[in-house]
């Protein structure tokens, strides 16, 4: 994922952003992590550590920022554009109620990716989009374990934003191989994901390879 657009000459129309768990042991999550990256094509990994210290995410960016980058996918911090910038990370992710999307992009400067949460707010995306932001992301389209889920949006947000707007747009909330297909075949740039990956009974990489199957049956079936 580079800054605004994914990276390789010609992505896929959609592509995976793997969201990591929201507590574990760096150490011992380096090795899964590079198993789910070799599991098939990952845009960007998104570091997201809630209720932890300073010291702990920096830890945790250097263990495993390496592990994405060596790969060629972009590492995301959840908020913390200061320990982004700090890390060496390729970008920050912000919420509505984190970092505000301009002070992120003023720590981290014009090259770094900035994403911005939206919901299920067409105002707040085109608010994101106008004032720069490299991506958007709407959420939750199905229920999800990973975190309270406040809002609940409709694939046809998808399909209004990839219509109007150039800025691509990530869709989350409970997305797994089996459930994706409307929010591929509506527009959505990326699929973050977290359980789905990391609580697959094969494994990461498996979890990994079966979303990228599901989406290239997905983008078939909408091209047929």
């Amino acid at each position: 994922m580079a800054k605004g657009k994914p990276s390789q000459a010609e992505p896929p129309a959609c592509r995976l952003y793997l969201v990591t768990p929201p507590a574990f042991e760096p150490a011992a999550f380096a090795p899964l992590l590079a198993e789910a990256l070799d599991g098939g094509d990952v845009a960007c990994v998104q570091l997201r550590l809630k209720g932890c210290s300073d010291d702990d995410v920096r830890r945790a960016c250097d263990l495993l920022r390496p592990v994405a980058q060596e790969r060629d996918v972009a590492f995301i911090l959840n908020d913390h554009p200061g320990l982004a910038r700090e890390t060496g990370c390729d970008g920050v992710h912000v919420g509505q109620t984190d970092t505000p999307y301009r002070d992120a992009r003023r720590i981290l400067g014009n090259d770094a990716i900035v994403g911005v949460t939206c919901h299920d707010s067409r105002h707040l995306a085109m608010i994101a989009g106008e004032e720069g932001a490299d991506y958007v992301a709407f959420g939750a389209f199905f229920p999800t374990t990973t975190k309270a889920a406040e809002y609940k949006a409709e694939p046809d947000l998808l399909s209004w934003w990839s219509e109007l707007m150039e800025v691509p747009c990530v869709a989350i909330g409970g997305i797994t191989a089996d459930n994706c297909a409307p929010l591929v075949s509506a527009g959505a740039d990326f699929l973050a994901v977290v359980n789905a990956v990391w609580s697959h009974p094969q494994g990461p990489g498996a979890g990994v390879k079966a979303l990228n199957t599901a989406i290239a049956e997905a983008l078939a079936g909408s091209a047929g």
